[in-house]
């Protein structure tokens, strides 16, 4: 069996959290499969939370604190995390995002953080996390339109997106929000240093079907990928496996809309939401 990946947990308190978890269990001689079972969880999760990749749900942290007789160490400790304004496993992710030069995005499910209105990115955070209070919600509101402050800098990075059909489809937050989220991406690629691609349908199955992918280049050092899935990201900074997601990249742009066509695709859409706007119940 191989040694368990090394850990800092200095780098976060997501990876504080799974190094104390990990201590925990080993001292406990469960495996993270024993231990998934009595929670119950998938034991793969587990391992998610012990790499520090993903943090649990409350009651699954207080379900650890309990079974590994923490005396309320590890809830302790999640409180703590929770109130960190970006999760920890993304927080390099944004240092990055800082200092990119270029960013190449395919999203598969939602509009792009930087281009997210106020109420479609409320929606968003909180139909993803209902188990966090309002005020919580709010804070990482205020924390991801912060974050757009990027594109409005004096030299500001290259922008480029290719929204999946069904990130323009699905009305998150309801019709007006869901029109002025459209009008908001529109508006947004009328600016020189920002371009948008639409991915039909119609396209059929392309090279980033299993979940969204970004792309930060930099004036100096290394580009890096960034892959976002349901209940997984995953920061990749090595040079090989990043050439080869710059190339599944390239495929998927190949494949879309031109930024030309794109724009009268979304037009048609807002015109589409704009009717259910005006649809009042009898």
């Amino acid at each position: 069996m191989p040694a368990p990946k090394e850990l800092d947990p200095s780098t976060s308190l997501t990876a504080l959290y799974g190094a104390k978890l990990r201590k925990l269990r080993m001292r406990s001689s469960m495996t993270q499969r024993e231990l998934g079972d009595k929670i119950p969880i998938a034991h793969s999760r587990i391992a998610q939370f012990e790499l520090g990749k993903e943090m649990p749900t409350k009651a699954v942290s207080e379900r650890l604190d309990v079974l590994l007789g923490a005396d309320g160490d590890l809830s302790d400790l999640w409180e703590h995390a929770r109130r960190t304004p970006f999760p920890n496993w993304a927080q390099k992710f944004v240092e990055y995002e800082a200092r990119a030069s270029a960013m190449h995005k395919y999203m598969a499910h939602v509009v792009p953080g930087l281009l997210q209105t106020e109420a479609y990115a409320r929606e968003v955070l909180r139909l993803g996390q209902p188990w966090r209070a309002a005020d919580e919600i709010e804070e990482q509101v205020v924390a991801r339109l912060n974050r757009q402050a990027i594109l409005a800098r004096e030299d500001p990075p290259l922008l480029w997106v290719v929204l999946d059909e069904a990130v323009l489809r699905r009305p998150i937050g309801g019709s007006a929000a869901m029109y002025e989220q459209l009008a908001r991406v529109g508006e947004a690629a009328e600016a020189p240093n920002i371009e948008v691609q639409v991915m039909p349908f119609e396209a059929g199955a392309h090279s980033a079907l299993g979940g969204s992918l970004t792309l930060l280049s930099f004036r100096s050092g290394p580009d890096v990928a960034y892959l976002e899935g349901d209940h997984h990201s995953e920061l990749v900074e090595d040079s090989a496996a990043t050439a080869r997601h710059s190339h599944r990249y390239d495929l998927v742009h190949a494949s879309a809309l031109s930024p030309t066509a794109s724009t009268a695709w979304l037009e048609r859409a807002m015109e589409d939401f704009s009717t259910c706007r005006k649809i009042v119940p009898t």
